[in-house]
C-alpha cells in the first residue's frame, strides 16, 4: 500500500550495516512495481526505491522510454502504456491470476528495463574505472 511490500522494506531496513561500509557504493541499480490500479501510486514506490539506492551511493537506471497509449493513435499494446520513466510499471487486474496478468506490454516494458540494465553494465564494465571517475564514457 503506497509503496514496498513489508517483507520488502524489512529488506531495505536490514542493509544499515553495508551503507555504512559503502558496500553497494557504483553498482547499478533500477527497479520495478506491479499494482491492480493504473496509478496505484507506482511513482512513489519506484522513488523510494531510486532513494534507497542512492543513500547507498548507487548508480539508478531509468526505463528510457517515451510514454506509450498517451495519444489517439497509441494502444494498450505499447512499451510503457503507462508512462513510467523512473522504472517499469506494470497494472495487474486483482481479480485475475498471475498467469495473464501482467498484461504482455508490461512484462514487455519490464524485459526493456532488464536489457538496459545489461547494456548499462556492460557500458560501465568495458568503459569506466570510478576511481577519479576515468574513462566515463
Amino acid at each position: 500500500m503506497a509503496g514496498a511490500s513489508a517483507p520488502f522494506k524489512a529488506f531495505l531496513d536490514a542493509t544499515s550495516a553495508r551503507w555504512a561500509e559503502q558496500r553497494w557504493k557504483d553498482k547499478l541499480a533500477a527497479g520495478f512495481t506491479n499494482s491492480a490500479g493504473h496509478n496505484g501510486d507506482k511513482l512513489n514506490t519506484l522513488q523510494q526505491f531510486a532513494l534507497f539506492a542512492m543513500q547507498h551511493g548507487m548508480v539508478w537506471v531509468g526505463l528510457g522510454l517515451l510514454p506509450g497509449n498517451h495519444s489517439s493513435k497509441g494502444s494498450p499494446d505499447d512499451l510503457n502504456r503507462l508512462a513510467g520513466f523512473l522504472g517499469a510499471m506494470a497494472q495487474s487486474n486483482a481479480d485475475q491470476g498471475a498467469e495473464i496478468m501482467p498484461p504482455l506490454s508490461d512484462r514487455r516494458t519490464a524485459e526493456h528495463l532488464g536489457a538496459r540494465v545489461a547494456q548499462a553494465a556492460s557500458r560501465w564494465r568495458h568503459g569506466a574505472t570510478i576511481s577519479g571517475l576515468d574513462g566515463i564514457r
